[in-house]
């Protein structure tokens, strides 16, 4: 069963930036597509950066696209997420998410079925 352990968000102004980090655990997960996905307040939860864990491969919504940057550390076994010009609009709960089968479906929840517990990212105007 894989684990995936988030860092902890935090409350930052517009503009700046933050870095989140998924530390993934018990598992061999060469083939795993690694997931960023966050939820606002009274919105569904939606994909927002993936990558494969074996080539590398990133994926990214095209609301953060050239704000935020997934990468991965596999000696650590850890995804990051940098996110930088935040803005108010990127408030939420944000997940990581691990699962097998390469890149198909990276931007499906439904195609995750290991998932952290969630970080908070407040971002204030």
């Amino acid at each position: 069963q894989v684990q995936l352990v988030e860092s902890e968000g935090g409350l930052v102004q517009a503009g700046g930036s933050l870095k989140l980090a998924c530390e993934v655990s018990h598992g061999t997960f060469p083939n795993y597509k690694i997931g960023w996905f966050r939820q606002a307040p009274g919105k569904e939860r939606e994909f927002v950066a993936a990558i494969t864990w074996r080539v590398g491969n990133e994926y990214y919504a095209d609301s953060v696209k050239g704000r935020f940057t997934i990468s991965k550390d596999i000696a650590k076994s850890t995804v990051y997420l940098q996110m930088n010009m935040l803005k108010p609009e990127d408030t939420a709960i944000y997940y990581c998410a691990a699962e097998r089968g390469g890149s198909y479906g990276y931007n499906l929840e439904s195609e995750y079925n290991n998932w952290g517990q969630g970080t908070q990212v407040t971002v204030s105007s």
